[in-house]
């Protein structure tokens, strides 16, 4: 099991987290990604991908 965390700090609502991620458990809604599913698959592509390096991901 995987946990995804966004720093809404450094989040600059880009996107390009969401359209990386093959489980589709990030979205971005008012300018920031934030998590809205569980099933992370731990590919870490949202974090390869991020920009802002605001994405993170944690094995459980």
């Amino acid at each position: 099991m995987y946990l995804v965390s966004v720093d809404t700090n450094k989040c600059t609502g880009c996107g390009e987290c969401t359209e990386a991620c093959p489980a589709n458990i990030l979205e971005v809604t008012d300018g920031t990604a934030e998590v809205v599913g569980e099933d992370c698959l731990g590919c870490e592509s949202c974090v390869a991908v991020c920009p802002a390096e605001a994405v993170s991901v944690q094995e459980l």
